[in-house]
């Protein structure tokens, strides 16, 4: 299985935010974003801190893609 986070970027678009900006008021490092960006593993608590920005869950950022 992989982890998708696709649903994160289409909610910084709709509450119009660069991952730069989520990067500096989640406090994130840009490693992390890359990480995401490459739908790699990262810690919990990276994406608990996204969702406290953004204000959603888990289930608002990221999806289980099962392996085909």
């Amino acid at each position: 299985m992989t982890v998708s986070y696709s649903k994160l970027w289409k909610l910084l678009i709709d509450k119009k935010m660069t991952k730069t900006q989520l990067c500096e008021k989640a406090r994130i490092s840009t490693n992390a974003m890359a990480k995401l960006g490459r739908n790699e593993d990262v810690r919990v608590e990276i994406l608990t801190r996204i969702c406290v920005e953004l204000g959603c869950t888990m289930n608002d950022i990221m999806e289980i893609v099962p392996d085909e």
